[in-house]
């Protein structure tokens, strides 16, 4: 049995940890929010265009090759896949590089961190199309699709 002096200090550490917990967990910034209606906006509404949210891309790293999304599928770094912070997952998405003038339309089926700046996280296959595969980041135009009612 250890020490009452060293298990009382044990105690003490343990409630402290506990107490400063919630202090690292809230967020560092929050949302903007608009005074006349008190509603916060998201990343996605800053910086609205007439084609989209201007943004920002990455891709996946090669560690996460076949682990399973937040939506229960497994990653392929061959499909056209995304992961994005809010969009529901199957929605379809149309990411233009304006840098090159390449597009590409991929599917969402991941969550990923919520930003200040608008992102999507691409496939590998996507970001090769885009042409900033091996580049890390590029700014880009997320245009999400509306579906065809059929």
């Amino acid at each position: 049995m250890a020490p009452v002096n060293l298990r009382g200090r044990l105690v003490a550490a343990l409630i402290a940890g506990q107490l400063f917990l919630p202090l690292h967990t809230l967020p560092v910034q929050a949302e903007p929010v608009d005074v006349a209606n008190g509603q916060a906006q998201s990343a996605e509404q800053a910086q609205p265009t007439s084609s989209g949210v201007e943004g920002y891309a990455t891709y996946y790293a090669k560690r996460y090759n076949g682990r399973r999304t937040t939506s229960g599928v497994r990653y392929r770094p061959e499909k056209l896949t995304a992961a994005h912070s809010t969009l529901p997952f199957g929605s379809k998405v149309r990411v233009i590089n304006p840098a090159n003038g390449k597009e590409v339309v991929v599917t969402v089926n991941d969550r990923c961190k919520k930003r200040k700046q608008a992102h999507i996280d691409l496939s590998k296959a996507a970001a090769q199309k885009l042409g900033f595969f091996g580049k890390g980041l590029v700014k880009v135009q997320i245009i999400p699709l509306e579906e065809e009612a059929g």
